[in-house]
């Protein structure tokens, strides 16, 4: 009589070690998926093309350009509320994508 192991019956270790090699081969594809994410480029332009923001996957700024025309002194707060959505909108582009491609693990 043989004697059953979690279900697994006279052949669980070897469905352990398969299970093993499935959940390792599942972390190094999770981990090749972040690594694109984190180099990917994205990039958001804001009023028209007069600001433009560039950030990487892993939410480094890569870049900020504004062109001469929405520089305006008596009126900041026009550019800095164009500077935020830019910003916001790579952010948003990077959590898309981000759902997109990794599974969601119940982060």
């Amino acid at each position: 009589m043989g004697y059953n192991y979690g279900g697994f019956g006279g052949g669980g270790f070897g469905n352990m070690q398969q299970l093993m090699r499935q959940a390792q081969k599942m972390q190094e594809d999770m981990k090749k998926k972040r690594e694109e994410i984190d180099n990917t480029e994205f990039t958001s332009q804001v009023g028209g093309g007069m600001v433009e923001v560039k950030m990487l996957g892993n939410k480094t700024m890569k870049s900020v350009k504004i062109k001469r025309e929405v520089v305006d002194p008596d009126d900041v707060e026009m550019l800095e509320d164009l500077i935020l959505s830019a910003t916001n909108d790579c952010l948003r582009q990077i959590a898309k994508m981000e759902s997109e491609q990794l599974p969601n693990i119940g982060m």
